[in-house]
C-alpha cells in the first residue's frame, strides 16, 4: 500500500503512464476551507512546462478533485484528487522491456512483480509519482498556516555548484530569491552557474544531482513521538519515498562527526518569555521533538538515472550482457523539480504529527 501518515493519511495511485496520477487525503475535519487555486500553483511548480532545462514532456496537470469536497470546503470524507496523463509515449519504454536501465528500479521491480508488470515510465516508481505528493502537501501546508507554521524549500547545491543562503534570510526571502531563477536557489550568481552546468550535462549526454534544503518555522516544542515517530524519523521515513532521494542530515548533520560536544551544543537562552538556542547545530530537534528552533534539513537527490551515454546493462530474454542507450524525454537534473516535492511532503508530515500530537484544533 502506498500510503504514509495515520491522522492525516495519503494514499498515492495510479502509474506514470496509466489514466492518471494522483492521491486520497483522509483526516482533513470537515468545514476546513481549502484553496483549490493555491494547490494547483504548487503543481505547476512541479511541472516541467516553460523550463528550459526539463524534460520535454508535456502535461497539464489540471488538478481535479473527485470527492471530499463541497463549496470550498472538505466535508469529512475522503478527499480524492487526480490528474490525467496525456503525453504518454510507451514505445522508447516497449523496447527496454528486457534491458533494465543502470540506476532505475526496472531489474528488482520485473523480478518482485514479474515480467507483465506495467514499468512503462518507470510506472509506480515514477517521479510522476510526485503529483499525488504535492497535491497533498499543499492541502497540509494551507491547514498549517493558520497555525504559525510555514515551510520552505530550495536548492542548495547542484553538483558541486554550492550556494550562498544567509542564516537571517527569511522564508518569504528564500522562496523569493528562488522564484527568480529555474533552479531554485536563492542566490542569484550561484543559480546562473547551476544552469550553465545542467546545460553542458544536458549536451553531453548526462545528469546532475544535487542538494534541496528546507527550512520549517513556528513548529510548537515537542512537536514529534519519541524514538520510532521522532520527528527526524518520520520525516525521513516519507523523504526517502520521493524517488532519487539517497540521503538526509539534519542540522549540521555530517559535520557533526567532526565536533566536538562544546561545539556541537546548542546553548540555551531566553528571548522575552521564549526559550531559544544560540546556534541551530541540531536543526530543531531533540530527542525526536521540535525545540521551537527553526527545523533545517537537507536532502541529496542523485544524478537523473535515464541518460543518453550508452551504458553496460543485461537482456533479461537472452541471459547475457548488453549495452544500453536510454531514448525518450528526461530531465538532465531532477532537483530544480524536487524543491516543491520536498517542500510538500514535509509539511504532509508535519500535519500528520500536529494531528497525532494533539497540536491541531
Amino acid at each position: 500500500m502506498m500510503s504514509m501518515g495515520r491522522a492525516f493519511r495519503v494514499t498515492l495511485f495510479g502509474s506514470s503512464h496509466g489514466p492518471e496520477v494522483g492521491a486520497t487525503l483522509e483526516g482533513v475535519p470537515a468545514g476546513t476551507p481549502l484553496d483549490l487555486a493555491r494547490v494547483q500553483q504548487a503543481l505547476d511548480r512541479r511541472r516541467p512546462v516553460g523550463r528550459r532545462l526539463a524534460t520535454k514532456r508535456q502535461e497539464e496537470d489540471r488538478l481535479v478533485i473527485d470527492s471530499g469536497l463541497q463549496e470550498g470546503c472538505a466535508d469529512g470524507t475522503v478527499i480524492r484528487g487526480h490528474v490525467a496523463n496525456q503525453d504518454v509515449r510507451r514505445g522508447p519504454y516497449e523496447q527496454m522491456r528486457d534491458t533494465p536501465r543502470p540506476g532505475h528500479a526496472d531489474y528488482p521491480a520485473r523480478v518482485r512483480y514479474g515480467a507483465t508488470a506495467d514499468l512503462s515510465g518507470g510506472g509506480i516508481f515514477s517521479g510522476r509519482m510526485t503529483v499525488g505528493l504535492v497535491f497533498a502537501g499543499a492541502v497540509a501546508a494551507q491547514m498549517l498556516e493558520p497555525q504559525g507554521i510555514q515551510v520552505a524549500s530550495f536548492t542548495r547545491a547542484i553538483g558541486s555548484r554550492e550556494g550562498q543562503v544567509r542564516d537571517s534570510m527569511t522564508l518569504d526571502e528564500v522562496r523569493e530569491g528562488s522564484s527568480r531563477n529555474e533552479v531554485g536557489c536563492p542566490d542569484a550568481e550561484a543559480a546562473q552557474a547551476m544552469e550553465a552546468d545542467i546545460e553542458a550535462a544536458r549536451r553531453e549526454g548526462d545528469s546532475l544531482g544535487g542538494i534541496v534544503e528546507t527550512l520549517a518555522t513556528g513548529l510548537p516544542v515537542g512537536l514529534g513521538e519519541p524514538f520510532f515517530d521522532g520527528l527526524e524519523g518520520e520525516l525521513a521515513h516519507a523523504l526517502f519515498a520521493i524517488p532519487a532521494v539517497k540521503a538526509i542530515e539534519f542540522g549540521a548533520g555530517f559535520r557533526a562527526a567532526r565536533m566536538r560536544g562544546s561545539e556541537h551544543n546548542d546553548p540555551f537562552f531566553y528571548d522575552g518569555e521564549k526559550v531559544r538556542t544560540r546556534t541551530n547545530h541540531s536543526g530543531g530537534i531533540l530527542g525526536g521533538l521540535a525545540t521551537g528552533m527553526p527545523l533545517v534539513f537537507r536532502v541529496a537527490v542523485k544524478p537523473t538515472s535515464s541518460i543518453a551515454k550508452s551504458q553496460e546493462t543485461v537482456d533479461l530474454s537472452r541471459h547475457e550482457g548488453a549495452r544500453l542507450v536510454v531514448t525518450g524525454r528526461h530531465d538532465p537534473c531532477i532537483v530544480p523539480r524536487s524543491v516543491v516535492v520536498v517542500e510538500c511532503v514535509t509539511a504532509a508530515v508535519l500535519l500528520d504529527l500536529m494531528m497525532r500530537g494533539g497540536f491541531y484544533p
